[in-house]
């Protein structure tokens, strides 16, 4: 048996890294990523791929700190502290809540 939790690990190791291709291959190509209320952010690897790009690109110093994790069923909850996007200097308190279909990340809502 697999640990469900790996895609999740795996891409915050690769958001950490600013690794765009490692990043994407966490992800199912019709992953759907939505806000806390269910507003769609982004549908489809394409989507993205482009997004997280440019916030690797203009994030030098961005970095995602996991404070803790809940693994139930084929959900993954992340709670996470994130710094460095676009030059901030504010930290956001995020929780990523992550479904896991075949080894890879089909669905991420963001609580924040």
């Amino acid at each position: 048996m697999s640990d469900i939790s790996i895609p999740a690990q795996r891409q915050l190791e690769a958001y950490n890294n600013r690794d765009i291709d490692a990043f994407m291959e966490c992800y199912s190509e019709n992953c759907v990523v939505e806000d806390g209320a269910g507003n769609i952010l982004m549908e489809n690897k394409d989507a993205m791929r482009k997004r997280y790009d440019l916030l690797f690109q203009e994030s030098p110093d961005l970095h995602c700190r996991l404070v803790s994790r809940i693994v139930l069923e084929n959900y993954v909850l992340d709670e996470e502290r994130v710094t460095g996007s676009r030059g901030s200097s504010e930290e956001r308190h995020v929780v990523a809540v992550y479904k896991i279909e075949n080894g890879l990340i089909t669905h991420v809502r963001f609580l924040n």
